[in-house]
């Protein structure tokens, strides 16, 4: 029963891998929430560069204050670019209807993208935008192809082109398969720098997406805690109760 059990899970992992990620290939964010520094960062770098079209609409300013570790003041002159109280949450001040109109879609909210998308997808998006002359914003990406979205962090990362290779699968038919990225124009940014930027970017999205997520690890270590004294004690309350049961 446990190995089908087990069977059963593992059975799921691919499926669920693939409709997060799609058929591209995703690298490893390796993010890490615990990491304040980085919130701080990827929180300056979200309001600088993503907050003008994506909203966090089940953020809240003081909140976010509090888990970064930074006063009300930090936050209202650093961070808070909309809103008008610190209690406000992280909307856009752009109309759903005028941005339908630019982009041809309204960006979407931001809350839950890492937990529906996953930390890996956003950090291997922001780094595979390419030049595409035949699309209207100049610039495609390999992971979702077709975004709307323009490449906004491209003076940092700076312009690549995707490089794909011919295969035929097993009907014999050709397709296109990716293979790298060839640098056009330099960044302002170094690929390890922007490397940097992109993961803080997402650890700030993964927190976003969950900000109870360290307390609540804390809390299940705790409760294993307790658990495992609770067992240690009901086993060595049967053996008394039972010691003299010949």
């Amino acid at each position: 029963m446990l190995r089908r059990l087990v069977l059963l899970l593992i059975g799921f992992v691919p499926g669920g891998a693939f409709a997060a990620g799609g058929s591209a290939h995703l690298d490893e964010a390796r993010v890490n929430v615990a990491d304040t520094a980085a919130l701080q960062r990827g929180a300056g770098y979200f309001v600088n560069n993503c907050l003008g079209c994506h909203s966090l609409e089940y953020v809240r300013y003081n909140r976010l204050g509090e888990d970064l570790g930074l006063t009300e003041d930090q936050v209202t002159e650093n961070l808070m670019y909309t809103g008008e109280r610190i209690h406000d949450t992280m909307t856009v001040a752009m109309s759903a209807e005028d941005s339908a109109v630019w982009f041809g879609r309204t960006p979407p909210d931001l809350s839950l993208v890492a937990r529906s998308r996953g930390e890996d997808w956003i950090y291997t998006f922001l780094k595979s935008f390419y030049v595409d002359p035949s699309k209207p914003t100049g610039t495609n990406n390999t992971v979702l192809e077709g975004a709307s979205m323009p490449h906004v962090l491209w003076e940092a990362q700076g312009m690549q082109r995707a490089v794909y290779r011919e295969e035929t699968d097993e009907a014999g038919n050709p397709h296109k398969v990716f293979e790298r990225f060839e640098q056009v124009s330099p960044g302002t940014m170094s690929p390890e720098e922007y490397d940097r930027m992109i993961r803080d970017i997402t650890t700030f999205l993964s927190y976003a997406g969950e900000p109870m997520q360290l307390e609540r690890q804390q809390l299940g270590v705790r409760v294993l805690m307790f658990l495992l004294l609770f067992l240690i004690l009901a086993f060595l309350l049967k053996k008394e109760i039972w010691k003299d049961v010949k």
